[in-house]
């Protein structure tokens, strides 16, 4: 098998600490404040210049993950496979080439799903392919205002990624085929695109741009300060095969959104309101979103604890018959949405999500979860993250889905090496029980992580 060779050839570079804060989105690392510094040794990979020009170097890195997951009774002891444990591998090098203004950027991916019972999805297995490829060209326009265009393959992630992300928790990242135009001036950015998502094939070098559906739109960022931030923005989606309410139709969906975030000393917030309209197999679509986290940090008590409490409604379908679709869609939202286990996803649900987070040092973190989740409308039924329906509504009127609690911990070994772990569980309500099997599910997750 190819990757354990993969794997072997990222271990020389995990020695060394970094100056760069590493992203998930590779390509904003900005890695040329190592010009002069005569790093020597594996550091120079990440600043190799080329010719005399300053402003011509090649930045190289890498990721290696093994993640583990095992459950008992998934989706409450629902088929094909209620006790499933699974392996999730990948490697994702990446090469990242400036000369001036222009740019080239390339990542490779090898990811693999070992013991997968339910069968492989494109979230678990891609084989060997081009996650990422393209070019930019930043033109500056005089002061503080620049235009970047850009065109290929890419993972973008907007805002906190409740609508559009790159998918990073599960296996396989979630890339776009198409263009992509940045403007920005001062505080503001601009980012206008036209994209197809790529569909992920199990096999090497198969992953195509997506026939079936596009994402356009407008995302404006405004960041007068530091520490507060609104964001405003249009996402036209159209998908040709979508699926609700047991038909296959045409979906031209608009979503209209606001969101505003910040800090201020202790207190940090992130609010986010989202309106939905368009037609669905002909007939109009009327759905809508509030999703909201607001925390608070003790930074002088013992383990600088930080206090959470997210609250989430997402609207469904209030009557399969009425000629409309009230479900709402989350488009290509983050993976492990509502935390490690996340069996259900936000479409027709409401909830509560307090946790607190603690510092333990040096590099531990440990986090306790508890959330609620109900249906917002009786008419529904319930979906998964990517917006399968996994329970119909039946005749039940019962409105509770189910609690999640969760404990995790991470330990930062290193600026490049990190673990962890997480114990899950879902205990079912009153709408689960209605509706089929209804055990509790229990998750275990297990992940090493090496990032340069």
């Amino acid at each position: 098998m190819r990757l354990p060779f993969l794997l072997a050839a990222l271990i020389p570079f995990c020695a060394q600490a970094q100056e760069v804060e590493q992203t998930n989105l590779r390509y904003d690392e900005d890695w040329s404040v190592l010009h002069g510094t005569g790093q020597s040794g594996w550091r120079q990979a990440k600043y190799v210049p080329i010719g005399a020009q300053d402003d011509v170097y090649l930045t190289l890195g890498g990721e290696a993950r093994a993640r583990y997951e095992g459950f008992d009774n998934n989706l409450w002891g629902d088929p094909p496979a209620p006790d499933d444990g699974y392996l999730w591998l990948r490697v994702m090098p990446h090469a990242d080439l400036h000369a001036g203004p222009v740019r080239a950027f390339v990542q490779g991916i090898a990811g693999y799903a070992r013991g997968v019972g339910a069968g492989k999805g494109p979230a678990d297995e891609t084989g060997i392919d081009l996650l990422q490829g393209f070019a930019d060209i930043r033109i500056g326009l005089g002061g503080d205002t620049s235009l970047t265009l850009r065109g290929g393959r890419e993972l973008m992630a907007l805002g906190s990624e409740r609508l559009v992300g790159i998918r990073y928790g599960p296996n396989i990242p979630q890339a776009f085929d198409g263009f992509r135009v940045i403007a920005e001036h001062g505080p503001l950015r601009i980012d206008a695109f036209h994209l197809r998502p790529v569909a992920i094939g199990g096999g090497d070098f198969d992953d195509r741009t997506s026939r079936t559906r596009n994402l356009d739109g407008i995302y404006a960022t405004v960041t007068p300060g530091d520490s507060l931030g609104l964001d405003a923005y249009w996402l036209g989606y159209e998908n040709e095969e979508a699926r609700f309410v047991g038909r296959v139709g045409r979906e031209k969906r608009d979503t209209f959104g606001l969101r505003f975030f910040g800090k201020r000393d202790n207190l940090g917030w992130n609010w986010e309101a989202m309106l939905q309209r368009g037609r669905y197999d002909g007939n109009p679509i009327h759905a809508w979103s509030i999703a909201t986290e607001t925390a608070w940090r003790f930074p002088d008590a013992r383990f600088q604890p930080r206090l959470r409490l997210r609250a989430n409604i997402a609207s469904g379908d209030r009557d399969s018959t009425d000629g409309k679709l009230g479900t709402f869609n989350a488009l290509f939202p983050k993976g492990k949405y509502f935390g490690e286990l996340s069996p259900i996803g936000p479409r027709n649900i409401m909830n509560l999500h307090p946790s607190v987070d603690f510092d333990l040092g040096p590099g531990v973190t440990v986090e306790l979860v508890a959330a609620r989740f109900w249906r917002q409308n009786r008419g529904d039924g319930i979906y998964d993250v990517p917006g399968g329906l996994i329970r119909p509504a039946g005749e039940s009127r019962a409105r509770h889905i189910g609690d999640q609690i969760e404990i995790s911990a991470g330990w930062q070994a290193s600026e490049i090496l990190s673990f962890t772990a997480s114990l899950s569980a879902f205990r079912p309500g009153a709408f689960i029980r209605e509706t089929g099997s209804a055990h509790t599910i229990r998750m275990l997750g297990l992940e090493a992580m090496a990032k340069f």
